[in-house]
């Protein structure tokens, strides 16, 4: 079975490479083509490739290239982890909107908007790309905002794009590990958009163990989301926020900590990975070993700002294990391909699953996955204020299509002016001409 992984010269490449050398059943991949438009970045991601494998006779083959075409046809799959602009772009961003004194993260708020309507045209012509080079592929998106990117591409491939994100996953292991269940049985109730859901439940033996922890003050306080969020506002929630959603209800105090940071999240990655790929152009550089340091400083540094604001120290070690993308992508690919039916918490199309979005809407839920896509679980309605805040940004998301689709000002200004972190409409308008002067993607939106 052959994979492509557009963006392959991205730092968590090895992650994905990992896990397929993990995997020896029947119908595995055993080839990897990675496509990238940076030469160097594809050189070094293949270097950390070949000292992973250098003790498996039986690893996948890789591949490199530069040409799209190339590296699509043929693909059985296709996993989207391209980053438009690179760091140096998610950076400026997040500083854009820190000087109006809004969020700027890369997938909540104006840097989020910003991103989007730099990576959606991008994100369409790979799905085009692909429908006429790989039709009877399947596409998994990780491109962020992997929620607006998946419904962008699914305008092209229809259920053929599926979206992933680790943050549900991470969330629930966190959960079910402090109330001693397995999280590889346990049922897990997780609905919302991506990086803007809730774990409302988590079922063992068809008991619900959540109101068990939200009683216990000191189990809530031993795991990152309880700290972020402390046990009072759990409570009152009566469910577990992802942890982006910390943006939402803490937003003035994460500002506030972000502005007083030496630097942004985004100027980090872009300064540490500017120095792993300049390392990695020298021939003795051990590959494997400098990654895997490079990879525990970016774990330990994630979110660091929104902890200063809860004033809740430095991540557990417990906590500083990722979400595991990897084994999700992989466990999704192994169900499909084998038609090996499985549970996994997904970005797909609505289809009536949240009754307040329309069918077409891309949500993250948990899914059953079999040999013909993964399917939406029937859920619980939300409430009221989690349905408030999921109509809004997916109203925004709406107007970002509607902007890459068009090229229209008028729709890219209401995108910023409609998202609950940006507080006027002057401000949206400033917004976008500082990232159309920034970014000279953005120049399409020249369009009333």
């Amino acid at each position: 079975m052959k994979l492509t992984i557009l963006g392959g010269g991205g730092f968590r490449v090895p992650l994905v490479y990992g896990a397929l050398l993990g995997d020896r059943r029947e119908g595995r991949v055993t080839r990897v083509t990675l496509h990238d438009v940076d030469g160097d970045r594809l050189d070094a991601v293949a270097r950390v490739l070949m000292e992973q494998a250098a003790a498996d006779p039986d690893a996948p083959e890789v591949a490199v290239t530069r040409d799209l075409d190339e590296a699509v046809r043929g693909a059985d799959f296709v996993f989207s982890a391209v980053r438009v602009g690179g760091l140096a772009g998610r950076a400026a961003d997040e500083r854009i909107a820190l000087a109006e004194g809004v969020l700027g993260q890369e997938t909540v708020g104006a840097g989020g908007i910003a991103y989007g309507l730099r990576t959606v045209p991008v994100a369409v012509d790979i799905a085009r790309r692909v429908a006429a080079l790989a039709p009877d592929a399947w596409v998994i998106n990780f491109t962020n905002p992997a929620g607006l990117v998946t419904e962008a591409m699914s305008r092209v491939l229809g259920d053929r794009v599926i979206g992933i994100c680790d943050s549900p996953v991470g969330l629930g292991r966190r959960v079910a590990k402090v109330l001693g269940a397995d999280p590889t049985t346990a049922w897990i109730d997780y609905v919302g958009l991506n990086h803007l859901g809730w774990l409302r439940g988590l079922r063992v033996g068809g008991r619900d163990e959540l109101p068990r922890l939200l009683a216990d003050t000191e189990a809530l306080g031993s795991f990152e989301e309880g700290r972020l969020f402390g046990p009072e506002w759990l409570r009152s929630l009566g469910a577990v926020p992802n942890e982006y959603l910390h943006y939402y209800y803490f937003n003035r105090e994460t500002v506030r900590a972000y502005q007083k940071a030496e630097q942004t999240r985004g100027a980090f990655l872009e300064a540490q990975q500017a120095g792993f790929y300049e390392r990695m152009k020298h021939p003795g550089t051990p590959a494997l070993g400098t990654w895997r340091r490079t990879l525990a400083e970016r774990e330990a540094t994630y979110m660091a700002a929104n902890r200063e604001a809860a004033g809740v120290g430095e991540r557990d070690e417990g906590d500083l294990e990722s979400g595991g993308y990897e084994k999700v992508a992989l466990a999704l690919m192994r169900a499909v391909a084998r038609d090996q039916r499985t549970t996994l918490i997904l970005n797909v199309r609505n289809r009536g699953t949240l009754s307040a979005l329309d069918a077409d809407a891309v949500i993250e839920v948990p899914c059953l996955v079999d040999a013909n896509g993964a399917h939406p679980v029937a859920v619980d309605p939300l409430p009221f204020h989690a349905s408030g805040l999921v109509t809004s940004v997916k109203a925004v998301e709406r107007e970002v299509l509607a902007a890459a689709g068009s090229g229209s000002r008028a729709s890219a200004v209401k995108a910023f002016a409609l998202h609950p972190l940006v507080d006027s409409v002057s401000v949206a308008r400033r917004l976008l001409d500082a990232y159309r002067a920034e970014h000279p993607s953005l120049a399409y939106l020249n369009r009333p």
